[in-house]
């Protein structure tokens, strides 16, 4: 085993990476576990929502293509969406053949609480899993994980 304040193998590294992996896919399953609990929709349409959120109104072509499915698939994903009032449509501004599609306030407040249970589990799971010293330590590692996923 390396000095623990020296430079690390590539075995090392390698096992840091595998267990890396697999924590954050099964904690980013629980956030996402969380934010679904009490809600009517599907992944699909999660996605479809936190995408508008995050890139705001975009064509159905646009969305089709920012998640890699088909067309077809995107028009029935907002079609069920736009019936539970969570996306609206808009002619689009140059293309009279497309619409644009935006979140509505619902929607938005969807997002909210979505966003405030997972912040909830994880206040609680902080709390009553970690120790204070343990919950220093992880405090201290954001700014490194955040390091890592920067362009």
């Amino acid at each position: 085993m390396s000095d623990p304040g020296g430079p690390k193998t590539a075995q090392e590294l390698e096992q840091a990476a595998a267990e890396l992996r697999v924590v954050t896919s099964r904690l980013l399953r629980q956030l996402r576990a969380t934010a679904r609990a009490d809600l009517e929709i599907t992944p699909s349409q999660a996605v479809v929502i936190s995408r508008l959120h995050t890139d705001g109104p975009m064509s159905v072509a646009d969305l089709a293509r920012a998640e890699k499915v088909r067309p077809q698939s995107m028009r029935t994903t907002l079609a069920a969406l736009e019936e539970y009032g969570m996306v609206a449509r808009a002619p689009h501004p140059t293309d009279q053949r497309q619409v644009i599609m935006s979140l509505t306030e619902a929607s938005r407040r969807l997002l909210s609480r979505a966003h405030a249970a997972k912040e909830g589990w994880l206040v609680t799971a902080l709390a009553t899993k970690l120790t204070p010293a343990e919950q220093d330590s992880l405090i201290a590692a954001i700014p490194l994980l955040a390091r890592l996923v920067e362009p």
